[in-house]
């Protein structure tokens, strides 16, 4: 696996924004705090690909786990990851390589963009879905709450915002991509899908 040092940059620079985006968070009684953390997950997947992208997510988690408050509400350790929560942030891995797959048949498969456009956002969506299931499977077993409950307060009330987060993910991606080209600052060939 080769990086160049343009792939390492935008991976620790996403990795940042993340962790600088995830502290903001709003408490709710449940446990699962509304966060900016979805979009900076998607955009990660949706900027970087499938591959950097999940990196950038796995050394969030990674920068969380060992001490550096980077998750949601100034929290990190071992013991969020196996709190109530860290279904989701487990997730993001997940969620990180599948818009970073939609991504790429946007950019390399799709015979054309309205297409491309689509099946990113069905991607980034689909990765939506295996974090919220993941989440809500950890939620239920650690908070010890029934299916329904568990779903009530740790998915259906962040489930909009969320899906406005991938969306809205993906057109930003696009956005930034385009800024960064006219600033010679990407080329699609620099950044190869493994």
């Amino acid at each position: 696996m080769k990086f160049t040092t343009r792939q390492i940059c935008y991976i620790a620079i996403m990795t940042a924004i993340t962790g600088a985006l995830s502290i903001l968070s709003i408490p709710t009684p449940w446990g699962v705090p509304f966060t900016l953390q979805t979009f900076c997950v998607a955009l990660c997947g949706y900027l970087l690909g499938r591959r950097d992208g999940t990196i950038a997510i796995l050394l969030y988690i990674v920068i969380g786990t060992i001490g550096v408050p980077v998750f949601a509400g100034f929290s990190s350790g071992p013991g969020v990851i196996a709190g109530p929560s860290g279904g989701y942030i487990i997730g993001f891995i997940f969620m990180a390589f599948l818009c970073g797959f939609g991504s790429y048949f946007y950019e390399k498969v799709a015979s054309n963009k309205i297409l491309g456009m689509i099946l990113a956002v069905v991607f980034g969506l689909i990765g939506l879905a295996v974090c919220h299931g993941i989440g809500i499977v950890q939620l239920k077993n650690v908070a010890k709450l029934d299916w329904v409950y568990a779903a009530s307060v740790g998915s259906v009330p962040y489930l909009l915002k969320d899906i406005i987060s991938t969306v809205g993910a993906f057109a930003i991606s696009l956005v930034l991509k385009r800024a960064l080209s006219a600033a010679h600052l990407w080329e699609p060939k620099s950044v190869p899908e493994a």
